[in-house]
């Protein structure tokens, strides 16, 4: 080794390795996985049981704040969420905006841009950001305010200083202008995901049609499944090319629907989001997003007064878990996390566990709780927060 060349890291134990986990060795060298070596093994099952499972870093892309910060509070709390965030296995996200005016909107912006270049190096990386909004459908808005909702139509020439790091935005493709929008912005290599949305099967044919490529949490503030009027989720299930997303808590989509999703879309399609809070993490009832204010009772977060809900309180770590849980295999539950999210945006330096991609890891134990986590070779050590 020359002098002033950094050591490799060799990194063991068992590996997620797209459709499987074998026992196996990395050595990590510059940041990167310079090597993957993997065990013979004798074939039993329980092999390699006590050892650590090592998974790629995960990358939340919907998500609006964490550990008592909001991802729309500017670059101090921006710093405070990518390091919460890490804690829980995400090496990547992508902060992410509600409905508000367009001038909030702009700021929100520029305060993420101004800060990816100066993001702490403990924390998640941020890959640019996500809109969720103003393009939302008023009777399906969630947790939106009404009174900032906008229709694309009238609205193009505003969304344009807001387009220099958007990798995600949310649009209901029943709107006037819509499927323009959205087939201007697929152009430009913006990720569209439809949702908040009353469309019928035929509108959601038309929005994935013209360039949108996700579904914004699946089955919630959406046309459904009704056996007379299907609409939006009927048609993101059954295409195969359309991601979805989903809020693997267990209040926003039962876990008994869980197996209907993973057996009707291709595994490379289905991606976990936290769609977490500021007050996630944390100990509080109480707080706000955008300018709602919510309350957290049972693990539920809703508009404060309400049954609407408001955002989940969980991370991908528990999100995962709760997928193996109800049965979905480790390697699955893991891509959701991470391969695919990354993929989704057209991030292909990470997400696997293969030589020449970055280093970022999670090392998980047995319980699939958070051991350490890596983040381009550097192992922050000690359990989350």
């Amino acid at each position: 080794m020359s002098r002033g060349e950094a050591a490799a890291t060799v990194v063991q134990g068992r590996l997620v390795l797209g459709d499987r986990v074998v026992p196996g060795r990395l050595t990590i060298e510059g940041g990167r996985i310079a090597a993957v070596d993997l065990e013979a093994g004798t074939g039993d099952p329980s092999e390699g049981a006590d050892d650590p499972i090592v998974a790629p870093g995960f990358a939340d892309l919907h998500v609006h704040g964490w550990g008592g910060h909001d991802a729309m509070g500017g670059p101090a709390s921006l710093d405070g969420m990518a390091r919460s965030l890490l804690r829980r296995g995400v090496t990547s996200f992508l902060p992410t905006a509600v409905s508000e005016p367009f001038d909030t909107l702009s700021t929100f912006a520029d305060d993420v841009r101004g800060w990816i270049p100066t993001a702490p190096a403990d924390g998640a990386e941020p890959l640019g950001f996500n809109l969720e909004g103003p393009f939302l459908a008023e009777s399906r808005k969630g947790a939106h305010d009404a009174s900032a909702l906008r229709i694309p139509a009238m609205s193009t020439s505003e969304l344009a200083p807001l387009r220099d790091g958007l990798r995600l935005i949310t649009i209901a493709p029943e709107l006037p202008g819509a499927l323009d929008l959205i087939d201007s912005l697929a152009n430009d290599g913006i990720v569209v995901a439809l949702g908040h949305s009353a469309a019928t099967v035929e509108q959601a044919r038309a929005g994935y049609a013209s360039g949108a490529r996700s579904t914004t949490h699946l089955f919630n503030a959406m046309s459904g499944l009704d056996h007379r009027a299907p609409g939006l989720s009927l048609v993101a299930l059954l295409d195969d090319a359309v991601a979805v997303e989903l809020i693997a808590d267990g209040h926003h989509v039962s876990a008994a629907l869980w197996p209907l999703v993973t057996r009707l879309k291709p595994v490379s399609r289905l991606i976990l989001v936290s769609d977490g809070v500021a007050i996630a993490g944390t100990t509080d009832r109480r707080g706000r997003i955008g300018s709602l204010a919510i309350e957290v009772a049972g693990g539920r977060a809703v508009v404060a007064g309400t049954e609407t809900l408001a955002g989940s309180v969980i991370a991908l770590d528990t999100a995962v878990r709760n997928l193996v849980g109800a049965g979905i295999p480790l390697a699955d539950a893991v891509a959701a996390a991470s391969t695919n999210p990354l993929d989704l945006i057209r991030v292909i330096d990470r997400g696997r566990i293969a030589p020449g991609q970055r280093a970022d890891l999670v090392e998980l134990d047995a319980e699939l709780h958070v051991r350490r986590v890596m983040r381009g070779g550097a192992w922050l050590v000690g359990p989350p927060g």
